[in-house]
């Protein structure tokens, strides 16, 4: 099944339930300033398309016919999230709700690009198959990348060296030539704060956030009006380049780093554990640099901004996440009107935000104007 074709109403109409769950069709009019009849012309054909569907009637009893609430149908179509990282691979096959169906992972040689293609595919059919969705409507692969964009039509990417092959080549050929199905790219700071969006629920309540992406490097993601930022040329949220790669800076990576040079012997980052006595020190000081250095970041992303939530999102054990977020609650951060201060929280999502955010790609291509 193709990839749906809606105007820009059709589009508010997915997105107000996507944020506000069912909806009668007079409150959902009411909700988008629209007419009952364009409401209900316009929700006959999302209904027809399998994109929304009505909510089965619970039994209640009442003189009248009752409204009959409208929610998104999870049928409506399928995506799949995909990711490389240093000897690891990362799927997750989502419904249109962005419900997880299936995730996979797992450890790989370094792949080059047409390698990861290959593998994404059968892993598709896989999944695909394993859940019966054979003939169901496949919305499309999204695909994240650590690394900024080359350019603004997002063909090319500067990705991160430990991924051989995948640096300035033109990724977006390969994928598609492999794939066969609609093809998102995105760098993985930005799918990250997309999952943070939808799935960490604050779609309910915010419409800007930033999203800090404490992962292969350190990076961020900005969602303002319900858009992802890019910037005139696609690398909007870089801020890895503020802390230069030889210097401390508040990445995983240097904590690894760090705790090596302290005498741990660890091999990667799932090594890192703070309830190790010998490792604890180590955290503890790099937790009051790190937090020192992210204050920058997070009074000018406040003071730009004006974002709902700071999001800390990443690789590091979520006890390390929240020790940044405690010094951060702590620090003599900037304030606003009412004495407002950079709302940091750190992400509760469980399960990857980079891939789950690489899934959510062509569901929020549906929600948003091209």
């Amino acid at each position: 099944m193709q990839f749906p074709s809606l105007d820009k109403d059709q589009r508010r109409i997915l997105q107000a339930l996507r944020r506000l769950g069912s909806l009668s069709r007079s409150a959902l009019a009411i909700e988008l300033e629209m007419s009952a009849t364009a409401l209900t012309r316009l929700s006959r054909d999302l209904l027809s398309l399998g994109l929304i569907e009505e909510v089965p009637d619970n039994g209640a009893q009442g003189r009248g016919r009752p409204a009959v609430p409208l929610r998104l149908a999870a049928g409506g179509g399928y995506a799949l999230g995909a990711t490389a990282h240093r000897g690891m691979l990362d799927v997750a096959l989502v419904d249109f709700t962005g419900t997880t169906i299936a995730a996979h992972h797992e450890a790989t040689d370094p792949l080059d690009p047409q390698a990861f293609a290959r593998r994404v595919r059968q892993l598709t059919h896989m999944l695909v198959d394993r859940h019966g969705l054979l003939g169901r409507r496949m919305l499309g692969i999204g695909i994240a990348v650590p690394g900024p964009s080359l350019s603004a039509a997002g063909d090319r990417w500067s990705v991160v060296d430990v991924l051989p092959g995948w640096r300035d080549a033109p990724l977006r050929d390969i994928f598609s030539t492999e794939m066969g199905w609609p093809l998102w790219i995105e760098n993985d700071a930005n799918a990250a704060a997309i999952a943070e969006f939808y799935l960490g629920g604050l779609i309910r309540d915010f419409s800007t956030l930033v999203v800090l992406l404490l992962g292969f490097g350190i990076g961020a993601g900005v969602i303002t009006d319900g858009r992802l930022v890019r910037g005139q040329y696609g690398v909007a949220g870089e801020i890895g380049c503020l802390f230069p790669g030889h210097l401390p800076r508040p990445s995983p990576l240097d904590l690894l780093a760090t705790l090596r040079a302290d005498g741990c012997d660890l091999t990667s980052l799932a090594d890192i554990d703070f309830a190790d006595p010998a490792q604890t020190p180590t955290i503890l000081r790099w937790l009051d640099r790190a937090a020192h250095q992210l204050e920058t970041v997070c009074n000018t992303a406040f003071a730009w901004l004006d974002p709902g939530a700071i999001m800390l999102a990443g690789t590091l054990p979520p006890v390390i996440l929240r020790g940044l977020a405690d010094r951060l609650h702590s620090a003599d951060l900037v304030t606003t009107v009412f004495q407002r201060r950079p709302p940091v929280r750190v992400s509760a999502l469980r399960g990857s935000p980079i891939t789950l955010g690489a899934a959510l790609l062509p569901i929020h291509a549906l929600s948003v104007d091209p």
